[in-house]
């Protein structure tokens, strides 16, 4: 068999099972097992597959078929150029949450002094590591309640050699930092907490609802618990004129804004869409 059949039998057998993207996801997974990427698999695809990797491939492409993400099969994720190891203790990076760096790196650059930044609900680490990859200078501390996801997080950290510029700690959202005397000393938050209403799980595509850990999609009967604790907490580690950036879910805005206008700790609001042209991200400045 040639590399060219294995990836298109391999379609075949994802576009059966209703997976998009079918030769792509083959194609990458193909790659991954001849530890080649994917321009050098283009251009040797009349070369033949060793039955080894044939047996290897097919087993991968039958775990894909049965709706696994991608990304636990291949073991990572791209986010803002930068690879991240993501496991099924994680959430996986999603492209719309880049948006949460632009906000923060153009509010720190705009900075001469070294800044203190939270991430809140930092799973992988993804916003946590490539913040601290773009700036130097920072000081960053990042919480999650899992163990298990400050465990990839760190691994990540030490990936990308930003381990002495990161602080990890394990605790539910603001909770691990009432030991670090912190209390209005930061200069922004970034966070992209659970959103999803806990009676829209079943309605999710199979990759998400089965593979990925509930208690990061999942904030609760509304969707919107978790992000209203977070605005109404964060006034008091934030410094004077500092900074929130929230992801939030689709239809949140309006809700979250009300949130954030009552507390009276905020006096500037700002709602970010994504390229979908969904409100996807709010920027709220301490007052």
């Amino acid at each position: 068999m040639t590399l060219a059949q294995a990836v298109q039998q391999a379609a075949q057998t994802l576009a059966g099972q209703g997976i998009s993207n079918t030769r792509l996801d083959a194609e990458l997974i193909l790659s991954y097992v001849l530890d080649r990427n994917r321009a050098w698999l283009i251009t040797h695809f009349q070369d033949a597959l060793g039955e080894d990797e044939q047996k290897v491939f097919e087993g991968l492409v039958l775990r894909r078929a049965q709706h696994e993400p991608l990304q636990h099969i291949l073991g990572r994720q791209e986010f803002w150029g930068l690879d991240f190891k993501v496991t099924p203790d994680v959430l996986i990076p999603r492209p719309e949450t880049e948006q949460i760096i632009e906000s923060a790196l153009g509010i720190a650059r705009q900075t001469n002094s070294r800044i203190t930044l939270l991430d809140l609900c930092t799973g992988s680490g993804c916003i946590a590591v490539s913040l601290a990859h773009e700036l130097a200078s920072s000081r960053i501390i990042a919480t999650d309640a899992s163990p298990e996801a400050l465990t990839v997080a760190q691994e990540n950290a030490a990936r990308h050699k930003v381990t002495d510029r990161v602080t990890f700690l394990q605790g539910d959202l603001f909770a691990p930092l009432e030991m670090l005397d912190i209390r209005e000393q930061i200069d922004i938050i970034v966070t992209n907490p659970p959103y999803i209403q806990s009676g829209d799980l079943s309605t999710l595509q199979p990759e998400v609802r089965d593979y990925e850990p509930e208690m990061a999609l999942i904030a609760g009967p509304e969707g919107t618990e978790i992000g209203t604790a977070i605005i109404r907490q964060a006034p008091a580690f934030l410094k004077q004129g500092g900074t929130l950036i929230m992801e939030m879910g689709i239809g949140q805005a309006n809700e979250l804004s009300v949130v954030v206008n009552k507390t009276g700790a905020y006096n500037a609001l700002e709602v970010l869409k994504d390229l979908a042209g969904i409100e996807r991200v709010i920027v709220a400045r301490k007052a």
